[in-house]
């Protein structure tokens, strides 16, 4: 049994996928397998991928939800312990996948370790901003006693993943309703900042509105008794948007980002609001298309 098995989902990433293998293969932690969950890529991924060591799972698109590819990529990894990235990120230090591990030696109680996430020169403004927010910069790993987390960057014990495999019905945030199971079980979560990863987003307002509700249709099944109202949403958008034009003031660059931050905002709270909306099942066409401001002083 390797000691680490890398899980990739994969879907048309052939812009980031070589740079992603090629940091992985430089890791100080060398006992460690590649898996790559691919649902369909009609671009040049693959054929990037075989030019590594690494295995491919397929799943068929019209199977494909984020717990499902999880689940079957994990199924077909070695691994004792199961890291988790989406295929759009790379590590920035070549110890990363050690740091990753570092929590589950320090505590058995450890279940799941999540990293930090930045973006890049191509990073739009908000998500910039959310990304500071919820991965901070501390120079420590810590224990926490609350489910979140995010599977862009995370490591999981394989037997724990044994007793609980991921939700495969979810539409998004089959991380942190897995992380929720498992805190209930008494197991912890570790967040690690020395282990940081860049992660890209190239989205389009539409995609970017698909993704957060998705992600909140997802939520309001992990958390039943949540809401968002009409007035969550009006109050989150205009607060989000007036904290972040006034760091990118501050920061000498409001004048070139001023409306992509009215758009970004607007589509993540508009979708949020949709998402929050949506009654009953959720449809095929659905499967196939949390939320304060940062302080106004750092």
């Amino acid at each position: 049994m390797a000691l680490c098995s890398v899980v990739i989902r994969c879907y048309n990433e052939e812009k980031y996928i070589g740079k992603l293998l090629e940091s992985i293969l430089q890791q100080t932690v060398t006992d460690c397998e590649i898996v790559i969950v691919d649902s369909g890529s009609t671009d040049r991924t693959l054929s990037i991928v075989q030019q590594y060591p690494a295995r491919i799972v397929q799943i068929a698109p019209h199977e494909f939800t984020f717990g499902r590819a999880l689940n079957r990529g994990i199924a077909a990894a070695r691994g004792k312990y199961i890291l988790i990235v989406s295929a759009h990120v790379y590590p920035t230090h070549n110890d990363w996948i050690e740091k990753m591990l570092a929590p589950f030696a320090a505590d058995k109680r450890v279940a799941l370790s999540f990293g930090r996430q930045i973006g890049n020169q191509i990073t739009k403004y908000s998500e910039h901003q959310i990304f500071r927010k919820w991965f901070p910069p501390e120079p420590h790993w810590y224990l926490q006693d609350h489910p979140f987390c995010n599977n862009a960057n995370a490591c999981i014990r394989r037997d724990v993943w044994e007793q609980l495999p991921y939700d495969e019905q979810l539409t998004g945030l089959e991380d942190l309703d897995w992380a929720k199971k498992a805190l209930q079980k008494g197991y912890l979560l570790a967040y690690v900042p020395e282990a940081p990863i860049v992660h890209i987003h190239e989205e389009t307002p539409q995609r970017i509105l698909n993704r957060y509700r998705r992600e909140a249709i997802a939520y309001k099944r992990i958390f039943p008794e949540a809401h968002f109202s009409l007035w969550d949403l009006l109050y989150l958008f205009s607060t989000n948007v007036i904290s972040d034009w006034y760091h990118a003031w501050q920061e000498g660059v409001w004048s070139k980002n001023w409306r992509e931050i009215v758009v970004f905002r607007l589509m993540q709270f508009w979708g949020t609001y949709q998402g929050y909306r949506q009654r009953g099942e959720v449809s095929e066409m659905l499967k196939r298309r949390f939320y304060y401001p940062n302080k106004l002083k750092r």
